[in-house]
């Protein structure tokens, strides 16, 4: 199986942000313009995610994503403040291939499966931003992890499995934007149980990092944004680092347009 590598491009207003456990963000750039960056570096994917949406009530990407999708050939995911087929629609006519479901998904789980049925499960993705529990365990948190489920994050993967998802994107709010590594207990934990396609993300500092989140066979590709953001790796970088490790990665060289 090839592994895929993701650009993770937060976004507030007009504006690519990071922040640190889903909060404190700064600007870090133009999420367009990074977009194609990254693109042309060899990004497998794109994945956009607004991060005040759920303030507004509706995502707010339509015309970014419009604009990168003319301009890029590679898949693209939208999540954030995603409530209805009516939204879904919306971001799948601009040119998202697929949209990340996670508040919505938390208050209405029967939304995978309209959206699944709708337009495919290939284009269904439960995003699951999950915070480590004291008495152990993860908790799958909603709101851009601002405010509690209630439902244990692996065994909510399970069930978004079985009600149409065809993707996870599980994000760890302990390790997003420290560059200290991944929560790789988290991701195993989720992969071993579900037998979709698993996207992981938060806590990639360095090309180990990536490394040792897919030495799991049963993880997908991962979501890289602030070592990226900040210029501290490209995706040649990861991807040199992926084979010497020995893990499945095609090598992608784009030339950027004249």
């Amino acid at each position: 199986m090839n592994r895929r590598l993701i650009a993770r491009l937060d976004v507030k207003m007009e504006h690519l942000i990071k922040g640190i456990h889903l909060e404190g963000w700064r600007k870090m750039g133009d999420p367009k313009e990074r977009a194609k960056f990254y693109y042309e570096q060899g990004a497998d994917e794109l994945l956009y995610m607004d991060v005040v949406a759920s303030l507004y009530g509706r995502n707010n990407l339509s015309g970014i994503v419009r604009e990168v999708a003319s301009e890029v050939f590679i898949p693209i995911t939208v999540g954030g403040g995603i409530r209805s087929l009516d939204a879904v629609r919306e971001m799948l006519s601009v040119g998202a291939d697929k949209v990340a479901i996670n508040t919505a998904a938390t208050q209405d789980p029967n939304i995978l499966r309209a959206i699944s049925d709708t337009y495919g499960s290939q284009a269904t993705v439960l995003s699951i931003e999950a915070k480590k529990l004291s008495s152990g365990g993860w908790e799958a948190m909603t709101d851009n992890g601002r405010n509690h489920s209630g439902r244990d994050a692996v065994a909510w993967a399970v069930e978004g499995q079985k009600l149409g998802a065809g993707e996870l994107l599980v994000t760890s709010i302990d390790q997003d934007g420290t560059g200290r590594g991944m929560d790789v207990a988290l991701i195993s934990a989720i992969a071993r149980e579900v037998d979709i396609p698993v996207i992981a993300s938060g806590g990639v500092g360095s090309t180990q990092h990536l490394v040792d989140a897919l030495r799991n066979p049963d993880v997908s590709a991962v979501a890289v944004a602030r070592d990226l953001h900040l210029g501290k790796h490209t995706f040649s970088d990861y991807r040199e680092a992926c084979h010497k490790a020995g893990i499945d990665i095609r090598r992608i060289e784009r030339e950027p347009p004249a």
